[in-house]
Protein backbone atom coordinates (compact mmCIF):
# COMPACT_ATOMS: atom_id res chain seq x y z
CA UNK A 1 0.00 0.00 0.00
CA UNK A 2 1.84 3.08 -1.25
CA UNK A 3 0.84 6.61 -0.27
CA UNK A 4 2.78 9.78 0.32
CA UNK A 5 3.83 10.10 3.97
CA UNK A 6 2.74 6.56 4.87
CA UNK A 7 5.16 5.46 7.55
CA UNK A 8 4.20 2.35 9.50
CA UNK A 9 5.36 2.19 13.11
CA UNK A 10 8.60 0.16 13.20
CA UNK A 11 8.44 -3.33 14.73
CA UNK A 12 10.65 -2.59 17.73
CA UNK A 13 8.59 0.48 18.68
CA UNK A 14 5.36 -1.52 18.32
CA UNK A 15 6.84 -4.24 20.53
CA UNK A 16 7.67 -1.71 23.27
CA UNK A 17 4.27 -0.03 23.00
CA UNK A 18 2.36 -3.29 23.28
CA UNK A 19 4.47 -4.38 26.23
CA UNK A 20 3.39 -1.12 27.92
CA UNK A 21 -0.32 -1.59 27.22
CA UNK A 22 -0.79 -5.38 27.17
CA UNK A 23 -2.64 -5.56 30.49
CA UNK A 24 -4.89 -2.69 29.40
CA UNK A 25 -5.93 -4.14 26.02
CA UNK A 26 -8.35 -7.00 26.76
CA UNK A 27 -11.83 -5.62 26.16
CA UNK A 28 -10.55 -2.14 25.22
CA UNK A 29 -12.24 0.10 22.67
CA UNK A 30 -9.53 1.70 20.50
CA UNK A 31 -9.32 4.50 17.96
CA UNK A 32 -6.52 4.48 15.39
CA UNK A 33 -6.33 8.05 14.05
CA UNK A 34 -4.36 8.52 10.81
CA UNK A 35 -4.51 4.72 10.53
CA UNK A 36 -2.45 4.25 7.38
CA UNK A 37 -1.60 0.55 7.20
CA UNK A 38 -3.53 -0.02 10.42
CA UNK A 39 -0.57 -1.78 12.04
CA UNK A 40 -1.29 -0.41 15.53
CA UNK A 41 -5.01 -1.07 15.50
CA UNK A 42 -4.65 -4.52 13.95
CA UNK A 43 -2.12 -5.51 16.58
CA UNK A 44 -4.43 -4.19 19.30
CA UNK A 45 -7.17 -6.47 17.94
CA UNK A 46 -4.82 -9.45 17.85
CA UNK A 47 -3.95 -8.80 21.52
CA UNK A 48 -7.49 -8.68 22.81
CA UNK A 49 -8.96 -5.25 22.07
CA UNK A 50 -12.72 -5.53 21.81
CA UNK A 51 -13.12 -2.99 18.99
CA UNK A 52 -10.93 -0.76 16.84
CA UNK A 53 -12.13 2.14 14.73
CA UNK A 54 -9.61 3.12 12.03
CA UNK A 55 -9.69 6.69 10.69
CA UNK A 56 -7.96 7.26 7.34
CA UNK A 57 -8.51 10.11 4.88
CA UNK A 58 -6.69 8.65 1.85
CA UNK A 59 -9.29 6.74 -0.19
CA UNK A 60 -6.86 4.15 -1.59
CA UNK A 61 -5.27 3.47 1.79
CA UNK A 62 -8.68 3.26 3.51
CA UNK A 63 -9.93 0.81 0.87
CA UNK A 64 -6.83 -1.39 1.27
CA UNK A 65 -7.14 -1.32 5.06
CA UNK A 66 -10.84 -2.18 4.87
CA UNK A 67 -10.04 -5.15 2.60
CA UNK A 68 -7.34 -6.34 5.01
CA UNK A 69 -9.77 -6.17 7.93
CA UNK A 70 -12.38 -8.13 6.00
CA UNK A 71 -9.80 -10.80 5.06
CA UNK A 72 -9.08 -11.18 8.78
CA UNK A 73 -12.77 -11.47 9.59
CA UNK A 74 -12.78 -7.94 11.03
CA UNK A 75 -16.18 -7.92 12.72
CA UNK A 76 -14.78 -5.88 15.63
CA UNK A 77 -13.23 -3.26 13.39
CA UNK A 78 -14.30 -0.69 10.87
CA UNK A 79 -12.65 1.95 8.74
CA UNK A 80 -13.97 5.49 8.63
CA UNK A 81 -12.76 7.44 5.60
CA UNK A 82 -12.52 10.88 7.17
CA UNK A 83 -10.06 13.62 8.04
CA UNK A 84 -9.01 12.91 11.63
CA UNK A 85 -8.71 16.59 12.50
CA UNK A 86 -12.27 17.31 11.35
CA UNK A 87 -13.50 14.26 13.24
CA UNK A 88 -11.87 15.48 16.47
CA UNK A 89 -13.81 18.75 16.25
CA UNK A 90 -16.94 16.95 17.42
CA UNK A 91 -17.77 14.70 20.35
CA UNK A 92 -17.68 10.92 19.84
CA UNK A 93 -20.71 8.65 20.07
CA UNK A 94 -18.86 6.75 22.83
CA UNK A 95 -15.44 7.43 24.34
CA UNK A 96 -12.44 5.20 23.70
CA UNK A 97 -10.08 3.47 26.13
CA UNK A 98 -7.02 3.92 23.93
CA UNK A 99 -6.29 6.28 21.03
CA UNK A 100 -3.31 5.91 18.69
CA UNK A 101 -2.10 9.35 17.52
CA UNK A 102 0.45 9.02 14.74
CA UNK A 103 -0.22 11.80 12.21
CA UNK A 104 2.04 12.53 9.24
CA UNK A 105 5.18 13.98 10.82
CA UNK A 106 5.55 16.96 8.56
CA UNK A 107 2.12 18.27 9.61
CA UNK A 108 2.95 18.55 13.34
CA UNK A 109 -0.57 17.71 14.49
CA UNK A 110 0.24 15.80 17.67
CA UNK A 111 -0.53 18.62 20.13
CA UNK A 112 -3.70 19.65 18.29
CA UNK A 113 -4.93 16.04 18.34
CA UNK A 114 -4.27 15.74 22.08
CA UNK A 115 -6.12 19.00 22.73
CA UNK A 116 -9.12 17.75 20.72
CA UNK A 117 -9.16 14.37 22.44
CA UNK A 118 -9.13 15.99 25.89
CA UNK A 119 -11.60 18.79 25.14
CA UNK A 120 -14.34 16.76 23.48
CA UNK A 121 -14.57 13.58 25.52
CA UNK A 122 -12.86 11.15 23.16
CA UNK A 123 -11.27 9.21 26.02
CA UNK A 124 -13.05 7.22 28.70
CA UNK A 125 -12.02 7.78 32.33
CA UNK A 126 -8.59 6.24 32.77
CA UNK A 127 -8.05 6.27 28.99
CA UNK A 128 -4.67 6.65 27.32
CA UNK A 129 -3.24 8.10 24.14
CA UNK A 130 -0.19 6.77 22.34
CA UNK A 131 1.68 9.49 20.44
CA UNK A 132 4.53 9.29 17.94
CA UNK A 133 6.51 12.33 16.91
CA UNK A 134 9.78 13.04 15.14
CA UNK A 135 12.61 13.27 17.63
CA UNK A 136 14.00 16.31 15.80
CA UNK A 137 10.79 18.32 16.35
CA UNK A 138 11.71 19.12 19.92
CA UNK A 139 9.80 18.02 22.98
CA UNK A 140 6.03 17.73 22.63
CA UNK A 141 4.40 19.45 25.55
CA UNK A 142 1.14 17.53 25.86
CA UNK A 143 -0.83 20.17 27.77
CA UNK A 144 -2.32 20.37 31.25
CA UNK A 145 -4.89 17.64 30.61
CA UNK A 146 -2.26 14.94 30.16
CA UNK A 147 0.17 12.98 32.29
CA UNK A 148 3.14 11.27 30.66
CA UNK A 149 3.08 7.60 31.65
CA UNK A 150 5.92 6.32 29.46
CA UNK A 151 8.35 7.84 26.97
CA UNK A 152 11.09 6.35 24.79
CA UNK A 153 13.10 7.23 21.75
CA UNK A 154 14.22 4.94 18.95
CA UNK A 155 16.09 6.23 15.93
CA UNK A 156 14.35 9.38 14.72
CA UNK A 157 11.15 8.68 16.68
CA UNK A 158 9.97 9.74 20.13
CA UNK A 159 6.96 7.80 21.35
CA UNK A 160 4.86 8.26 24.47
CA UNK A 161 1.95 6.88 26.37
CA UNK A 162 -0.12 9.63 27.94
CA UNK A 163 -2.93 9.36 30.46
CA UNK A 164 -5.81 11.80 30.50
CA UNK A 165 -6.05 13.41 33.91
CA UNK A 166 -9.38 13.34 35.69
CA UNK A 167 -11.20 16.63 36.23
CA UNK A 168 -13.53 17.79 38.99
CA UNK A 169 -16.91 19.45 38.44
CA UNK A 170 -15.21 22.80 37.78
CA UNK A 171 -12.98 21.31 35.06
CA UNK A 172 -9.86 21.45 37.26
CA UNK A 173 -7.41 18.66 36.47
CA UNK A 174 -6.83 16.33 39.37
CA UNK A 175 -3.55 14.52 40.02
CA UNK A 176 -3.55 10.82 39.24
CA UNK A 177 -3.47 8.38 42.09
Amino acid sequence: MAAEGLRPTPDRIRETLFNWIQAFLPGARCLDLFAGTGALGLEALSRGADEVIFVESNANVATALDAAIHRLGGVRARVIRHDAMVLLDRAPERPFDLVFVDPPYRRGLQRTCLDGLAARGWLAPGGCAYVEEPRASGELIPGAAWEELRCREAGDVRFRLLGLLATDADGTHLPSV
